[in-house]
C-alpha cells in the first residue's frame, strides 16, 4: 500500500492533478478582491468595504504559504528541462518574495485597521496597486510555465523521461 502512495502518475505527481494552481488561484482572487474592496471603500466612504478587504487580505496571507508549499513540492517533482529552469526560478523567487511582501502589507493593514477602521490612506492604496501588478506578473510567469513549457503535462513529462528534452 505504501508503494502505491509513493508512486508517481503520468503528471509525475503522487496525486491526480497539480494542487498548486488550485490553491494559488484562490490566493490571487483574494488579493485582487481585497484591493478592489479597499479601493471602492476609499472612493465611496463605505467602510464596510474595508472590512471585506481586510479579511480577504488576511486569509490570502495565510493561504499563500499553503500555495508555496504545494508549489515547491510540485516543482521538485517536475524535473524541469533546461529551457524552463530560468522561468521556474523567477516564479519561485517572486513567489517567496510575495509571501513576505504580503505578510508585511497585511501587518500594516492591521495597524491601519486598529487605528481607524473607517479610513485608509492613499499611500496604502498605492502599495496595494503595486502588489496587484506584482501578482499579475507572477500569474504571467505561472501561465508561461504551464501553457508554454507544459510543466506537469503528460506529453512533456514523457518527453523528459524519454530524454527528448534535456
Amino acid at each position: 500500500m505504501l508503494e502505491s502512495l509513493m508512486s508517481l502518475n503520468d503528471h509525475n505527481l503522487p496525486y491526480p492533478d497539480p494542487l498548486h494552481p488550485i490553491v494559488v488561484h484562490f490566493v490571487i482572487a483574494m488579493i485582487l478582491f481585497a484591493f478592489f474592496c479597499d479601493f471602492i471603500g476609499f472612493l465611496t466612504g463605505k467602510y464596510r468595504f474595508f472590512e471585506v478587504g481586510w479579511w480577504n487580505l488576511f486569509v490570502a496571507t495565510i493561504s499563500i504559504f499553503i500555495a508555496i508549499i504545494f508549489g515547491q513540492f510540485e516543482a521538485g517533482l517536475a524535473k524541469p528541462y533546461n529551457l524552463v529552469k530560468s522561468v521556474l526560478n523567477y516564479h519561485t523567487l517572486i513567489g517567496w518574495s510575495l509571501s513576505g511582501i504580503l505578510a508585511a502589507i497585511t501587518a500594516w493593514r492591521y495597524v491601519l485597521r486598529v487605528r481607524n477602521p473607517q479610513k485608509l490612506p492613499i499611500h496604502y492604496l498605492a502599495v496595494g496597486l503595486l502588489l496587484t501588478i506584482l501578482v499579475g506578473f507572477q500569474v504571467y510567469l505561472g501561465d508561461e510555465l504551464v501553457w508554454v513549457y507544459g510543466i506537469h503535462t503528460v506529453p512533456v513529462v514523457e518527453a523528459v523521461k524519454d530524454g527528448i528534452l534535456p
